[in-house]
């Protein structure tokens, strides 16, 4: 068994993302984070079901949709820019 179709390897490689999102914030690793968990989880229902490049593709498209929707949740509204009016030494 290769070690791209056990179900905990994607987990942990959806934790370990999470972590670096922690770490480096900017919605990017938390978009593969939650690809990696759900071809985790799919690979936790249906073992083995699809090969290394349908497991690909399917991390794909979760992490785009997921990194889409979490631009369009957390984005600031559409024309508007942070602005800050005081300094951090004032």
């Amino acid at each position: 068994m290769a070690l791209w179709s056990l179900w905990w390897v994607w987990m942990a490689a959806a934790l370990v993302l999470g972590i670096i999102e922690m770490l480096a914030p900017g919605f990017i690793f938390l978009g593969f984070a939650i690809g990696a968990a759900g071809v985790g989880l799919l690979q936790l229902l249906a073992p083995g079901a699809l090969g290394l490049p349908a497991l690909l593709l399917v991390f794909a498209a979760l992490s785009l949709a997921a990194w889409l929707i979490l631009r369009r949740s957390f984005a600031l509204p559409k024309g508007q820019v942070k602005t800050f009016d005081h300094d951090i030494n004032d």
